[in-house]
């Protein structure tokens, strides 16, 4: 806005050598900021600053300097800052390497645009990406625009494609009671056990494998999860806690299993209240390379009548699917499976073919009982006979 003398009162405008106009002003930090482009025109460039200067009333204003960060450099130190495992952050650093930072490294942050999002996983889809990496990929973009959101970088986080963090995961084979029995019968001793809690807790390897003694009550059989161990890339195995606030739990064990434990205890796990529950034949944290080659695993699974592609985290499945059939509420199947999130207790939410039978045979029963009543209404007393209307029970 200009005053009576022809100057403005908030930025000014001036005319390059180029014939473009540059508009500069100065901020709520008391520093010049130049417009990060120069406009065709005078009044394109005015027009330019009646826009920030609205901002600044508004107190929407944002400092655009901020916004300016090369975004290779911004995602590198994102990961390096995140308050994650040592394994959380190997993969991120996987998915930023080879799937983030070529393609919208080489902008600023202010700069991704959602037509550049949609662009870059367009390009990644192309490249024969699957589904799955390009939902995780997707994923950790959109966290990290949504930093650079909290921090005043930029005022919306461009990543809004509908849909793009999610992908159609083909559905893993469960095993039945007798499968899971049948599977627990062929594995070496020392670990029929750990196949039996996998498939009736629905605990992760990295959790398992973490127990100790002191983490299972043979009185209650209530299970506590409180840890998780992570291999990194270098073979390290990593203790740490588990994989989201939420896996911190306890998970009641049917009592069926307290044979099983009792033995297991006595003959496989270490010593003292610290001592681990499962180890490998040679002692040590279990390994899931050695104990996929000290149980044949691959043939195992044939042997035992499961599928040949089944995998040992098949048995999480096994256990969720159990307790969605057996009536637990998608609130019990977050807690039980230690997710934060709805998405991943829903999967086990759908109709299955055994809690579908056990919905018609209700209809059925119900049923059965009002015909029933209705018929005995019928065949009452006759008109002039004393009745006695019996309770619906």
């Amino acid at each position: 806005m200009a005053n009576k003398k022809g100057h403005r009162r908030f930025g000014s405008v001036r005319q390059r050598k180029s014939g473009r106009w540059q508009a500069r002003y100065i901020g709520p930090d008391g520093l010049v900021h130049v417009a990060p482009h120069t406009f065709p025109g005078k009044r394109d460039a005015e027009q330019w600053l009646s826009v920030v200067e609205a901002e600044i009333i508004r107190g929407d204003w944002m400092n655009p300097e901020l916004g300016r960060v090369p975004f290779s450099e911004f995602g590198a130190n994102w990961i390096r800052q995140r308050k994650v495992s040592q394994r959380t952050r190997e993969e991120h650093a996987s998915v930023w390497r080879n799937h983030i930072e070529p393609f919208l490294g080489r902008f600023r942050v202010n700069e991704v645009t959602p037509e550049i999002i949609r662009a870059w996983r367009a390009d990644l889809l192309d490249k024969g990406r699957s589904e799955d990496r390009t939902a995780k990929a997707y994923r950790l973009a959109r966290s990290m625009f949504a930093t650079a959101v909290d921090d005043g970088r930029i005022k919306r986080n461009p990543c809004r494609i509908k849909g793009a963090d999610q992908h159609r995961t083909p559905e893993r084979p469960h095993a039945s009671v007798d499968e899971v029995y049948r599977l627990a019968d062929v594995v070496p001793g020392r670990y029929r056990f750990l196949v039996l809690l996998a498939a009736f807790s629905g605990l992760r390897w990295g959790e398992l494998i973490a127990l100790r003694r002191r983490d299972i009550d043979r009185k209650t059989m209530i299970v506590r999860v409180a840890r998780r161990v992570a291999q990194l890339k270098d073979g390290e195995m990593s203790i740490g806690p588990t994989k989201s606030a939420a896996g911190v739990r306890t998970v009641a064990l049917p009592k069926f299993l307290a044979e099983d434990l009792t033995h297991h205890l006595a003959e496989f796990a270490e010593g003292g209240r610290d001592g681990l529950l499962f180890v490998g034949k040679r002692g040590g944290v279990l390994r899931r390379g050695n104990f996929h080659r000290e149980t044949g695993w691959t043939k195992t699974v044939v042997k035992a009548g499961l599928p040949k592609g089944f995998h040992f985290h098949d048995l999480r499945h096994t256990g969720n699917q159990m307790a969605a059939e057996a009536g637990a509420t998608t609130r019990e199947l977050m807690q039980r499976m230690g997710q934060s999130s709805v998405r991943a207790a829903l999967i086990y939410q759908h109709a299955t073919s055994v809690r579908d039978q056990q919905i018609a045979d209700e209809l059925n029963a119900r049923v059965e009982r009002h015909r029933q009543g209705a018929s005995e209404e019928d065949d009452g007393p006759e008109e002039g006979t004393a009745g006695v209307l019996a309770p619906v029970g």
